[in-house]
Order: C-alpha cells, then structure tokens, then sequence
C-alpha cells in the first residue's frame, strides 16, 4: 500500500483507469501513454519496469507494517499527522519552487477539495491499518482504482465500455469474497478500509484534473503540506504524546512511503502500466507473509482470492486501454522502420 499522493501516476497518461496502492498511492493508474501502449519505446525496459515496481511494492508493504508496529496507542488522526509532518522533512529542497509557483482561483479549489478528501482518506487507513491484517489493508485497497475507473466514466465523461463494466462487476465481487458478509464479523476497520478506497478514489479524480494545471512535484509537495495541515485540529483534539519508538517508525513509514512513489515513478518510466500493473499483485503475497512472520496474522485465503480478482479485473482495464491505444495511435517516426 502506499502512501496515497496520487500524482506520479496521474500525470503521465493521457486518459486514466485506475491506480493501486492508499497512502498516499501514488497514483492513478492509468493507460500507458500511446505511443508505450502501442509497442516498446525506445528505451523501454519492460525487466527494468517489473523490478522497480517489485521496490515499490515492498515500500508500500513496509508502509503498512510500520505503522502496525507502532501499534493503535496513538489515535489515528495523530499517527497521520505525524507521518506526514515528518514527512515533510523529504519536500524541503522543493520550497523555492513552491513559492515561485502561481496559485489561480481554480487550483487553489482544487488543492482545498483534494486535501479534504484525502486528509479524511488517510485519517481512516491509518485506523485501519492499525486494527485489521495486514493483507486485509492490501487487498481492499486495490478497490480505489475500481472506484476511480466509475468515478472518470460519471464525472470526467469517460466511456465505460462493456468489458470494463464487467471487469469492474468482478472486482466487486472480488471485495464481497475478501469482507464476506453474513460469514463472519465485519470489524470497523473494514468499513474504513472502504471509506479509504472511496476517499482516494476522489483524490486521485482530482489529480488527473491538477496534472493538468501544475507539476506533478508541486501537485505531491502541496497535498503533503494541506494534508499535514488538515490532520493537525483532528490530532490535537485528542493528542497523546508519543514515544521515541512510536516517533522512529512514522518516521521510517514516511520515508519508505517518500521511495515507494520515487520508485513508482521509475517504473513507469521504465515501462508500459499494462507490464507494471500485475506486479502489484506481490503487495498482497507479502503482506500476507509479513504479518504472519511479524504479527502473527493468521493467512486468510479468500482474502487472497479476493485481492487476485479485484487486481486482475484492474489489470485487465489497464489492457484493454493499451489496446485501444494501439489501434487508434500511429506509430512515432521514430519507432518506425
């Protein structure tokens, strides 16, 4: 899982589907752009791509473990905010840009609507993570880029092809096998899961529109700072002041979340979404293990069922528009011969 910032992965196509991991994911995972989509660029490394994007999932792994084992003493919104605060630490260096960056009527409408949402998002997957399994966390965070995929056909006028409605209809059913409702007692950290799916889902809506009017980098910088700022009411209301220990994995939770999207960004630069996309399917192979092997997390198997059809029916939309791509865009000059 990730943390969810939503831009690196927004920016780069030209028409989004989906993204993958919450924390602030990175990312909305999108086609490839036309030209990657049609065929290798020049330059492409699909091995490279698949590597980095193995980095990548580990980060986001490690995210969710950090923040488990700095246990749920803290409350949540103060978890957050810390991990954020400390966070901010990595954007220093981008301040001068920051200052010298024009802010219009629109964006600054943008940048509030998006700071509310996601700081409410991070606010729930914080709890969650420190009260459900870890493969829990991962799977029903793959349910952002189903919502995404609704969100872009209802609201940016995206058209929802039959075969992406049903791959969207196998997802949902993939997150009915990994809740199971009526089988078994769904805790409150299920139902913020899914308020994090939803929450992220309208971040990253609003990213691709963002992209589009700033740098991806001022994009990130920005909703680390309003997040961090959203965060600060909610954990001052019921601060509790933390220990070194709780103090040292935040901080270790927002530099693997700060790689995680460094990371990201390589992978898909190194290679099409369609060859990067399946990959994140070891997110929930290792989560399993991790929170077997440090938390004694008993491995579930439906969740596992239910994660692979959840990332498969996203795998398969991210297909299906490196398809489209192919067919309706000519190949560069330079790919030609």
């Amino acid at each position: 899982m990730t943390d969810h910032t939503g831009a690196s992965r927004t920016s780069a196509p030209p028409r989004a589907t989906t993204p993958q991991n919450p924390e602030p994911r990175s990312a909305t995972p999108a086609a490839a752009p036309p030209v990657s989509a049609a065929r290798p660029a020049k330059g492409s490394a699909p091995l490279a791509g698949i590597l980095w994007m193995v980095v990548t999932g580990l980060c986001m792994v490690g995210v969710t473990a950090t923040v488990k084992q700095a246990g749920g003493r803290i409350p949540a919104a103060e978890s957050a905010f810390l991990r954020y605060v400390l966070g901010l630490v990595f954007f220093l260096p981008l301040v001068p840009k920051l200052l010298r960056t024009p802010m219009t009527g629109e964006l600054a409408r943008l940048y509030g609507f998006r700071a509310v949402v996601h700081t409410l998002g991070v606010m729930s997957w914080f709890y969650a993570m420190a009260r459900i399994t870890m493969a829990e966390v991962t799977a029903l965070n793959y349910l952002s880029p189903v919502l995404v995929s609704i969100g872009a056909a209802l609201f940016l006028g995206e058209r929802m092809a039959l075969r992406r409605m049903a791959a969207i209809g196998v997802a949902l059913i993939g997150t009915l096998i990994i809740l199971r409702p009526g089988l078994r007692a769904l805790e409150p950290g299920h139902f913020a899961m899914l308020a994090t799916a939803t929450a992220f889902a309208c971040s990253y809506l609003t990213a691709k529109r963002l992209t589009a009017l700033a740098e991806p980098v001022v994009v990130v910088a920005i909703l680390s700072i309003t997040v961090a700022i959203g965060l600060a009411p909610f954990a001052l209301l019921n601060w509790v002041p933390p220990t070194m220990e709780e103090v040292f994995w935040l901080f270790v939770c927002a530099g693997l979340a700060s790689a995680g999207h460094l990371f990201m960004t390589f992978a898909f630069r190194a290679a099409p979404m369609a060859v990067t996309q399946p990959v994140t399917f070891l997110q929930l192979v290792w989560s399993v293990l991790l929170g077997a092997a440090l938390f004694g997390e008993a491995v579930d198997v439906w969740v596992i069922v239910g994660g692979a059809l959840v990332l498969g029916a996203i795998s398969f939309i991210t297909w299906r528009e490196a398809m489209l791509n192919r067919r309706i865009t000519p190949a560069s000059p330079a790919l030609k011969g």
